[in-house]
């Protein structure tokens, strides 16, 4: 019997809230040279250095309109003239002055840990976030002219509103490329992230090997499904996402920390209740919100295992049309179509409720200026345009501090998203670094392949597939590994190539660049013909006379008359046939010119005439070879023979003392 544990809401958040930090963190400030509270520390100091950009910079064009226009500075930025003479007459000036001069302290004391160009990441927020406070500050003023106009339309000022109303046009003039700007830079600013963390993640993924033992294609058995998903789409939502809360949240917070002292002069009843309104709405939906998080996260990976039984198919158009195994094939979609249906059903069910109670909220919301305000203006106690500012003021207060409820849809989303992405993020940088622990013993450099004592099992098997194997192949040498189907043949190369560790004993091989692979159905890639010949070595190595060269050495002259330019890009897989790319994977063999060569079945879907000319070729470039093979004629290109005879016993004899028919 097992139990889990549910993990309450302070702690869920701090557990969430430390996911996102190791995610995001790293595009910032590296996570081993800096914690999260330095990250919390240069977010405040990044506040600070424009907080103090900006006042300079506003008192510089206050200055200006001063000796410009005195009469409309007078009129109408009277009050932020006085208040900025105010700071900088009193000690705010003196406090001001500090928290910038911390803010760029902290950024040139941290200096180390912004090299790599992580200064231009921190650069394109500062700019983002100057842009939120002009934006923030332009709306401030606004709630003033918008009084201002009020009153001028029912005191039937024609003059003044007419003066009022151009004032008005003009911040929106101003704020409108403001705001388009800080759209650019946050768009900008996100596919430079995305660009970042999807190559930090490809790097772990494809180092040590870790998308081989990751084994991703084994639903039932990982926890980390759809890698290619987690690479392409959580990475993309991620990184948008945490902009779009992140700038939300402080955008949020700006707009009630310009707008609360406005209301609160104007009412401080209509305040009061507006904050426990909004804390019993966001506390009720916030509850309801956390069911969203695990269906998201279903979704995602329903979504994911659909899209993923799609391209399967694709890859694999051809065998599934030789079986007509299109039955099957339409159910096991279906199956899968069908969890997504249903998990998104239930997804539906919940984001009616949650839209439902939104919904609620924001009609409430409606009515508490009209109800609260209407008695001291019916009293005389307020005009018209204080009673329209204090609207004003009270939706962009009540906006920030529903910030979380008008976006908890998205907020569920985000959190299974970022679950996902670290989640992926922490098990390939596990697998890495196990992976490198254990092959680096194994796996000294050297000049034969050496194999002493190895007990070799299967990935979580009980039985030993090979057992006390030591085996010497040195330079020049041939062995051919021989017994019947199922007794361990191909997990021996496997071990020989680094892929399986043995569980007793040890296994020493030559560097990677001297040991080539080559399974019965050969790899391959995206690309070109050159591109495929090549592979993996670069194709800057060759000439175009060397690849056609080597082309016709192993018999594919034809290739070279059907697609006389290298460069041509085709879906070789389906062009070619398995015997074409099985000797074109001896091209790349005798392209990448290795000294030992390991060979699974690789001549299998060959006729003997060419069967023996490929290993001629091996033969006259003197290559230590391992083959696995059923063909009594590759005894004639092999010094000694492997034989494998099942529950981990083998021989090993010469090559001309063994014979294929004996039992």
């Amino acid at each position: 019997m097992t139990t889990t544990t549910r993990k309450g809401p302070l702690k869920g958040l701090s557990y969430q809230l430390g996911k996102f930090q190791r995610l995001a963190q790293p595009f910032f400030l590296p996570l081993d040279q800096a914690n999260g509270w330095q990250f919390i520390g240069l977010l405040l100091a990044l506040i600070f250095c424009v907080g103090g950009v900006v006042l300079v910079a506003l008192t510089g064009l206050i200055a200006a309109f001063e000796r410009l226009q005195p009469a409309l500075t007078e009129n109408y930025f009277g009050g932020v003239a006085g208040t900025i003479k105010m700071i900088w007459s009193s000690w705010w000036g003196w406090a001001f002055s500090g928290l910038f001069v911390i803010g760029a302290g902290s950024f040139f004391a941290m200096r180390q840990q912004l090299r790599h160009k992580r200064w231009l990441h921190w650069l394109m927020l500062a700019v983002i976030v100057l842009m939120l406070l002009a934006v923030n500050g332009i709306n401030a003023g606004i709630g003033f002219i918008a009084r201002d106009l009020t009153n001028a339309l029912v005191e039937k000022e024609e003059s003044g509103f007419y003066r009022i109303l151009i004032i008005y046009a003009c911040c929106f003039v101003v704020a409108l490329p403001i705001r388009v700007s800080q759209i650019f830079f946050t768009l900008k600013l996100g596919i430079v992230w995305r660009d970042w963390l999807s190559r930090s993640l490809i790097a772990d993924f494809m180092s040590n090997r870790a998308y081989y033992v990751l084994d991703p294609n084994d639903e039932q058995a990982t926890d980390v499904d759809n890698p290619d998903q987690r690479i392409t789409d959580d990475t993309r939502s991620f990184t948008a996402q945490s902009l779009q809360f992140t700038l939300g949240v402080f955008d949020a917070l700006l707009a009630f920390s310009l707008n609360i002292l406005i209301l609160w002069s104007i009412s401080t009843t209509l305040t009061l209740s507006l904050f426990g309104y909004a804390f019993f709405a966001t506390a009720v939906l916030v509850f309801a919100g956390r069911k969203l998080v695990k269906i998201n996260f279903d979704q995602l990976r329903y979504e994911a295992d659909f899209r993923y039984g799609l391209v399967h198919i694709r890859n694999n158009a051809e065998s599934i049309a030789f079986y007509s195994g299109e039955e099957p094939e339409k159910e096991e979609t279906q199956r899968r179509l069908g969890s997504v249906v249903k998990n998104f059903n239930l997804l539906i069910v919940w984001q009616v409720v949650i839209s439902a109670m939104q919904r609620s909220s924001t009609y409430a919301g409606v009515f508490f200026p009209y109800v609260i305000m209407a008695i001291p203006y019916f009293a005389g106690e307020i005009d018209y345009g204080s009673f329209i500012q204090a609207s004003f003021a009270f939706n962009m207060v009540e906006g920030s501090l529903f910030f979380v409820v008008n976006r908890i849809d998205d907020l569920a989303q985000f959190t299974a998203g970022v679950s996902r992405l670290e989640g992926f993020q922490s098990k390939v940088e596990k697998i890495s670094r196990k992976t490198a622990v254990i092959d680096v013993p194994n796996s000294s450099p050297r000049n034969s392949i050496l194999i002493q004592h190895a007990d070799l099992y299967a990935p979580n098997g009980g039985q030993p597939i090979i057992h006390d194997l030591s085996i010497n192949v040195e330079e020049s040498d041939k062995l051919l590994v021989v017994g019947p189907s199922g007794c361990g043949k191909t997990s021996l190369l496997r071990m020989i190539s680094g892929l399986w560790s043995p569980r007793k004993g040890t296994v020493e091989r030559p560097s990677s660049g001297d040991l080539l692979f080559i399974p019965q159905k050969p790899y391959m890639i995206l690309g070109s013909l050159r591109e495929q010949l090549c592979y993996p070595a670069d194709e800057d190595r060759f000439s175009e006379d060397q690849l056609k060269s080597v082309l016709e050495e192993v018999k594919l002259d034809q290739i070279v008359e059907r697609y006389p330019n290298l460069d041509v890009k085709q879906d070789w897989p389906r062009i070619l046939s398995l015997g074409e790319q099985q000797r074109l994977a001896f091209g790349r063999l005798l392209l990448n010119a290795p000294r030992f060569v390991v060979l699974d079945e690789a001549t299998s879907a060959l006729d003997v005439k060419i069967e023996k000319h490929l290993y001629k070729l091996l033969k006259e470039r003197d290559l230590s070879v391992i083959s696995v093979g059923h063909r009594s004629t590759l005894i004639d290109f092999h010094d000694s023979v492997l034989q494998l005879v099942g529950n981990g016993d083998w021989r090993l004899i010469p090559a001309t003392s063994y014979d294929f028919d004996q039992p």
